[in-house]
């Protein structure tokens, strides 16, 4: 078997592809193995249908045409690996030149078009100079935290003042549309500012006290009448604040592991430096991947982005948005470019998906997707994406890799190391996935 291949563009590929009748047999033997198992012809059993007999019913070009079709998967596969080529997206197949129909004689030309990763040329990226914030904790960020955990032990505490942000309130609430009373409740405990209830409720509450009343118009959000705007009748029946455990020595007893406030003090401060770590980490890996694209040129498939983000906006129902079509336009392109990179660093450097590396990242995204770890797996199995999610792993430790090699500095120029980061953050998973394009 001859392959040609034709760069049309950097991102596409045409194949020729030339088949001897030598190596084309195999396809016919088998197109009259399964012709024959699946016709019915008196006198014969199932399978057992000589070719004679199957050339006369059936006829030689049916026979042929079904080799041809069915031949042309594994043709196509052993051309690829051939070219050594890495397809992106769908085949495009022209049958140039059949064998002959009555003698099966002259070999089959086929045309072969399709997206395929470009070739890049991988300057160096290792020892990449990436430089992030520094982390640095203020005393008002200890005392929130503090405060934070205090409030978890806190009680709450009926006062006699108008009503803010951060209280929590008992209202009665009527929803009124065209007249009619459409739902009503009584005794909702609602904290103003936490923004779970109405559009509007944070603003009517503001400032009223206790027994007081108002309207205003809000949009509802459950039942047959979603979406619809009503006038909201309201009343305050009580306002309570929570009221806070003294910062002492027997808080921090009872709240932690801590004899003293102190000792706590200072482990609520070393999690918000750990925490500001792992942000250093974040802001190093969103650098690094901008560096990569910054030091690497990357040819982009129009067909596969332009197809990306119409699912996209067809999925947002907003294909008539040119603004928004502008914005995801961009998102994608770099989304592409970002894994082309990745996966050309993956290649060269061998690496290597583990299955336990791959059922951790499998149990962390189907957290995101809200479903049973063992559901979501056997979803995408089924659905052949388990490909899909080696290949994100096999990025993410890539750039992890990148990372690691770099030298990262804060803004004060102190060296930064992101070793720890980098060795969590190859296997998780976040809200900056890109669209997956391979």
């Amino acid at each position: 078997m001859k392959t040609a291949v034709d760069r049309i563009k950097p991102t596409r590929a045409k194949l020729t592809i030339e088949v001897t009748p030598e190596e084309f047999r195999p396809s016919i033997d088998h197109a009259y193995e399964h012709i024959a198992e699946t016709v019915n012809i008196p006198g014969f059993r199932k399978g057992k249908i000589p070719a004679a007999i199957l050339d006369q019913r059936v006829g030689r070009p049916a026979i042929l045409a079904h080799a041809i079709n069915d031949g042309l998967d594994n043709i196509y596969r052993q051309a690829l690996e051939e070219s050594k080529l890495r397809p992106l997206g769908q085949p495009a197949a022209d049958i140039k030149q059949s064998p002959d129909e009555k003698t099966f004689a002259g070999n089959l030309i086929v045309e072969i078009e399709v997206e395929v990763r470009p070739e890049l040329n991988l300057k160096e990226y290792k020892g990449l100079k990436i430089k992030v914030d520094e982390v640095k904790v203020e005393a008002k960020e200890v005392e929130a935290e503090l405060d934070a955990l205090r409030s978890r032990f806190g009680s709450l505490k009926t006062v006699d003042r108008p009503a803010k942000k951060g209280d929590f309130t008992t209202i009665d609430l009527k929803a009124v549309v065209d007249g009619k009373t459409i739902d009503s409740a009584e005794n909702i405990s609602y904290e103003i500012g936490s923004g779970n209830l109405l559009d509007g409720i944070d603003e009517a509450l503001d400032t009223l006290t206790a027994g007081e009343e108002t309207t205003f118009k809000s949009k509802l959000v459950g039942g047959d009448k979603a979406g619809m705007e009503a006038e909201i009748s309201l009343k305050l029946t009580a306002v309570k604040e929570r009221e806070l455990p003294a910062a002492d020595d027997k808080f921090a007893q009872l709240a932690s592991e801590f004899d003293t406030i102190k000792e706590l003090k200072a482990d609520l401060e070393k999690q918000i430096e750990r925490s500001k770590g792992y942000g250093q980490g974040i802001q190093a890996r969103d650098l690094a991947t901008d560096k990569l694209l910054e030091l690497i040129d990357v040819p982009v498939s129009e067909e596969l982005v332009e197809a990306d983000v119409h699912r996209h906006l067809e999925g947002e129902g907003r294909l008539e948005d040119a603004q928004h079509r502008a914005e995801v336009l961009e998102q994608s392109t770099k989304s592409f470019k970002v894994q082309m990179v990745l996966d050309a660093i993956a290649e060269k450097e061998e690496i290597k998906v583990d299955e336990q590396e791959l059922i951790q990242y499998l149990v962390q995204a189907s957290q995101q997707y809200g479903m049973a770890p063992n559901d979501f797996i056997k979803t995408i199995s089924e659905q052949g994406q388990v490909p899909m999610f080696v290949a994100e792993v096999s990025r993410r430790k890539a750039l992890a890799l990148v990372v690691e090699a770099a030298e990262v500095t804060d803004s004060k120029g102190g060296k930064v190391d992101l070793s720890e980061f980098t060795k969590l953050d190859a296997g998780s998973v976040d809200d900056h996935e890109g669209h997956d394009h391979a």
